[in-house]
């Protein structure tokens, strides 16, 4: 059986850019003829797709690391590189991705086709056929291809199940869950055999089912973290409707309803809200007791019930009413729009000073024009300078109070600063 994985880490990277080429034309009667390098390939991008075929998290717990193809590198005779291949990744729907590192959510995939761009493919460079001008007849530079971007993303699961069911350890929900379900939980009988949910679905026809979830064991003072405490809290709150199960036949002598207040009680201090919650009362093990009148737990047989897993009696009567209260929770939840947090990349330069004599310019333009071309070069070096100047750059270092010696960062690189 596989196990189901609400939380994960990932790391994605989009493909890097293919490099653009320097080459001439040299055939036939054309001995020095132009540029005719050609372009790099563009790097795939990483995409996340809300798939209601995904239920769980597992498939990123041991391999957290998604990469897409980069591009190919450009060739002489204007042959452009093939760009890389996008990588599309499906996870499940009510995905919540955040950044690893600050916590900020950076996208809601809730619905079935919702994607979002989690890393970009790098810029493929331009080949020496671009830098082609009336004052450069021979270029003899071309840009480097653009890596991808790299980022650590935290995935949560926000809504898990339809149905949870929530109980002490061995009150039989997993006998429950492998009844009405296809799902093949482990089932023993000691303390804490359900370490992790198990979603089962349950078909109701053709067209209707509900996702029902195993959830670990509940014992008193799990809100204070005992046990498996708010993680296993944190499940309960997914889930659009509440099953309490209660053992009829309880080892310890429990009665139900003294179970049913400590499940009420340890809901209400997570959080009050969970105690609003469309729920159900279930009575189990009906057929290792002998009656109901010494127990205090009086069944209505519409919010609740008394069942046998074992033999099977009421579980009918209790899936049907699961069923009508998850069509009411569905019908009352207001539609909501998947997020996506669009940030525009800034356009200008920004100077820093590190120390008395060293400076960093940051932004997109300008990382990207020392970055992408070839600083050993002195054709490169005489176009990057031109460009910076365009930026503004030297404008900028002369206002922060930059002189002549003084060390200038830009992306990996440092400069000599030169008035």
């Amino acid at each position: 059986m596989s196990q189901f994985v609400d939380e994960c880490q990932l790391n994605v990277r989009g493909g890097d850019g293919g490099a653009g080429c320097v080459a001439f034309r040299r055939e036939g009667p054309v001995a020095m003829g132009g540029p005719n390098g050609g372009d790099g390939g563009r790097g795939g991008d990483v995409w996340l797709v809300a798939d209601h075929n995904v239920a769980s998290l597992l498939a990123f717990r041991d391999h957290p690391h998604r990469r897409a193809a980069s591009g190919v590198h450009g060739k002489g005779k204007d042959l452009h590189g093939r760009s890389g291949e996008s990588l599309e990744i499906a996870v499940p729907e009510g995905t919540v991705v955040s950044d690893l590192y600050d916590a900020e959510v950076l996208a809601e995939l809730l619905h079935h086709g919702d994607r979002w761009l989690a890393a970009a493919g790098g810029r493929g460079g331009r080949g020496n056929a671009r830098f082609l001008s009336n004052r450069r007849r021979a270029p003899k530079f071309a840009e480097q291809g653009e890596h991808g971007e790299e980022r650590w993303l935290k995935l949560e699961l926000q809504l898990m199940a339809d149905v949870a069911l929530v109980g002490f350890p061995n009150v039989g929900k997993s006998t429950l869950i492998s009844v009405i379900s296809a799902a093949k939980p482990k089932i023993a009988d000691y303390p804490f055999t359900t370490l992790e949910p198990n979603l089962g679905v349950v078909r109701l026809d053709d067209a209707a089912e509900m996702i029902v979830a195993d959830i670990p064991g509940l014992i008193e003072k799990a809100s204070a973290g005992r046990g498996l405490g708010h993680r296993f809290l944190r499940h309960v709150e997914r889930a659009r409707v509440l099953c309490l199960l209660v053992d009829l036949a309880a080892l310890d002598g429990t009665s139900p309803a003294e179970q049913e207040r400590v499940l009420l009680v340890e809901l209400g201090k997570y959080r009050p809200e969970l105690l609003e919650r469309l729920r159900l009362v279930v009575g189990t093990k009906a057929d290792a007791t002998a009656g109901l009148d010494d127990l205090g737990f009086e069944p209505d047989g519409e919010s609740r019930f008394v069942i046998s897993a074992v033999t099977g009696d009421g579980v009918g009567g209790l899936v049907g009413a699961m069923a009508s209260l998850v069509h009411q929770a569905r019908t009352a939840e207001p539609w909501r729009d998947g997020v996506v947090l669009l940030r525009p990349e800034p356009t200008g330069a920004v100077v820093e000073r590190l120390s008395a004599n060293e400076f960093r310019v940051s932004g997109r333009y300008v990382e990207r024009t020392v970055a992408l071309n070839d600083v050993s070069s002195d054709d490169a070096t005489a176009y990057i300078s031109r460009r910076l100047d365009r930026l503004g750059v030297p404008r900028l270092l002369a206002r922060a109070g930059a002189a002549e010696g003084d060390v200038v960062w830009i992306g990996d690189f440092s400069f000599e600063y030169v008035p």
